[in-house]
This record gives C-alpha cells, structure tokens and sequence, in this order.
C-alpha cells in the first residue's frame, strides 16, 4: 500500500507495506530490506486511519476515541521511518537503495510450481525409496572410503570441493526460488557459522508470509538433498558404477545429519523457531548466555527475557543448553581438525614444496597449501566482516573498564 495523507500540512507516504497477524500483534515490513516490525493493534490501527487519508491529528483523535489512549501518532510515524517503512514526510525523503537480489529476473510466477503440495509429495517419495531400496539392497550405502577414489590427494579434495560448492549451490538455490514463488525477494552470499563457512540465502521477507510458505521455504533446500540424496541411492541400487555417484551420497549425507545442529541456526533452527513462536529465538539466547556469564563478575543487569511470554523463555532457555553444549563441542572438534589434520597436511605440504624431488609432488603440496590457505583466508575475511565492529566495541569498552578501575 502507498497512501499519501497530509500530516499537519505534512504529507506522509508509505512504502509498500506487507503485513500478517501473529499473536496479539502485527507483523509489518516490506520487501527487500531487513527491517520488520512488531506492532501492537493501535499500531495497525495508525497505519490503517494513516492509509485511508487521515491526518496525524485526526488519527490521534481517532484513536483516543475509540481507545481512550492518547497516542503520539507522530512520533509514531518518526519510528516507522527510521524502520525504513515510510517514503516521505512533507519534504523530507527517505529514500531507500535497491536491496541485492540474486536471479533478479526471476518472477514469482514463472516458479509458482515449487509451492504446489503435490510436487512435494511426488518429491518425498524419491528419498522415502532410495531409502527403502538400500535398506533391502547391502552395498546400496557408501562407506567411508568413497572419500578417497583416487590416489592423489589434491585431486581427491579439490572435487570434494567442487561436488561440495555445487550441491551446497543447488540447496540455496532451491531456497532462493521457493521463496521467489511466494513474491519474496532474496540473495545468496557467503557467511561463517562457528568455524564453518557457509551459503546462506537472506530471505527475511519471507517472515511476512503466512506459516505454511515460511515452512515451505526452509525446509526446501533439505527436500532438494534429500531427492538427490534418493536419486543416487536408487541409481547405485539398480547398479550405475559412477566413480563419483558413492561421493555424492556421503556429501549430502553428512549435509542432512549437519542440518541437524540447530545450535548454528540451519534450516531446522528456522522450522524450530517458527513452530515454537518464537520471533527472534537466536537472538534472544545470545542476549541470555551473555547476561548468564556476566553474573560472576558482578554485572548487575534487568533480566534480557523479562519482556517475553513465560512460554518463550522456556524455549530460550532450552535452546540455550543447546547452543552452550553444541557450541563448546563442536569448537573442540574444529580445533582437534586443526591441529591433527589441517595444521600437519599444511606443515607436510609445505616440507614437500622446498624439499621435494618429484615435480608432480611439488605441484600437489603446492595446490593443497593453496586451498587450505585460500579457504581459511576466506573465512577468516568473512568472520571479520560480520564480527568486527563488535571486537571493536568490546575492546573499547575492555579499556574503559580498566580505566575506570
């Protein structure tokens, strides 16, 4: 909706605004941008009495008419702004840049398909049969040793990473559509999670949807592996001998089994919060874990979850045992990774480089280093990229408490 009203001889114009009920409260926002709104009904109420051509003062009037409450529908609109969900008020503009959006030519309706529920149910029994064929059919599921189909380690892992990348392409790619379909905008970038780097597919619109396509759009990129994931079993059962097809099904294996760790905010963490009803449930727990561990050191504050439902600080607190636990575990096996794999391949590489004799060895120490390097070079950019204004801000403050002290 774009209304223009006259707000005390000012006119005040919306961008165009999407919202749904949850609760007792509204949600309201607009595609392309990360700023989405919680709202009381007054609130709904002031953007309604605001679209239907009121001014400020007549909305406010309205308003304590029919709620007995006085509202600074001003400064209302004021928050609404700085939200980035209001174009103009009088002469001053807020204009807002184009958000990224990856396949931009892309149209809702050109992929409407993907949100059919007979296409899902179709889909499902692909890894529903691969499953029950290689449940019936010893030698159906790879071992382990699929890993290593050749003799020579940097081939091995550099088509690790480009089956890995290719898959992990398709996956976001199936989020990115779906979520197209319902006539959210979104894009693919690259991120961290813990000691992981990652795709991930920024769709925040989505949260503006109904229940049954925000679901639909998280757990697309699991239904996608899981049809590859069948589709090879059932191709290896009826007996393809691709040298490649057993390292497709142990990627997309341990892809699925990854989706499991909620604690690093995966596409199930997404499901988790939604069923539960919780809005902001990674969000919430950092806040509470921190304010958990600032209590030795004498760090008084009020209570992070004090202003949500009983109910919701349940599952924040639960989920929090999971993130500490998940967290602490799985930084102990990255950090074992690194010091029994990464480090010595790289210390070995490295001994090969200046003191080998056989070219072709050179030539293989010499492209490992260079992906290991590479990768977590990568890494290592993007981590600084997300967390470096708040290192910065806790080192500010580390030197203002040793000041004050």
């Amino acid at each position: 909706m774009q209304p223009v009203t006259r707000a005390g001889g000012l006119d005040v114009s919306f961008h165009e605004l999407e919202f749904r009920p949850d609760r007792d409260e509204w949600i309201v926002g607009r595609q392309g941008t990360d700023e989405i709104v919680a709202l009381p009904g007054i609130g709904m109420d002031a953007i309604r009495l605001l679209s239907a051509g009121r001014t400020v003062e007549e909305t406010r009037s309205s308003l304590r008419a029919s709620t007995g409450r006085d509202v600074d529908v001003r400064a209302f609109v004021e928050r609404l702004a700085s939200a980035g969900l209001v174009a103009s008020i009088g002469e001053r503009r807020f204009p807002v840049a184009p958000a990224a959006v990856s396949f931009p030519r892309v149209r809702p309706h050109q992929v409407r398909l993907l949100l059919n529920p007979v296409l899902h149910a179709v889909l499902l029994l692909v890894p529903v049969a691969g499953l029950a064929v290689a449940l019936t059919r010893p030698g159906t599921f790879p071992s382990w040793d699929s890993f290593l189909w050749t003799e020579y380690g940097t081939f091995t892992v550099l088509v690790q990473c480009v089956i890995g990348w290719c898959l992990i392409a398709l996956h976001e790619v199936a989020h990115l559509l779906t979520a197209r379909a319902t006539g959210v905008r979104g894009r693919i970038r690259l991120g961290t999670r813990l000691q992981f780097l990652v795709a991930q597919t920024e769709v925040s619109g989505i949260w503006l949807k109904g229940r049954r396509a925000r679901l639909t759009v998280y757990l697309s990129g699991i239904v996608l592996d899981s049809v590859i994931w069948g589709g090879c079993l059932l191709a290896r059962a009826w007996g393809a001998d691709f040298v490649l097809l057993p390292v497709v099904v142990a990627t997309l294996f341990l892809a699925l089994a990854n989706q499991c760790l909620v604690f690093m905010r995966t596409d199930l963490y997404f499901v988790v919060q939604d069923l539960t009803g919780c809005r902001n449930l990674f969000t919430d727990t950092t806040r509470y874990l921190r304010h958990v561990a600032a209590l030795p050191f004498g760090r008084r504050a009020p209570h992070p979850l004090r202003s949500l439902p009983a109910r919701e600080r349940r599952f924040v607190k639960g989920y929090a045992v999971a993130v500490a636990v998940g967290s602490v575990a799985c930084l102990a096996i990255g950090l074992r990774v690194l010091t029994e794999v990464t480090w010595p391949l790289l210390r070995r590489s490295l001994v090969h480089m200046v003191d080998g004799s056989d070219w072709w060895l050179r030539l293989d120490a010499l492209a490992t280093v260079l992906v290991l390097c590479g990768m977590q070079t990568l890494w290592a950019r993007l981590w600084w990229k997300r967390h470096g204004d708040r290192v910065g801000r806790a080192r500010r403050a580390a030197r203002r408490w040793r000041r004050d002290r």
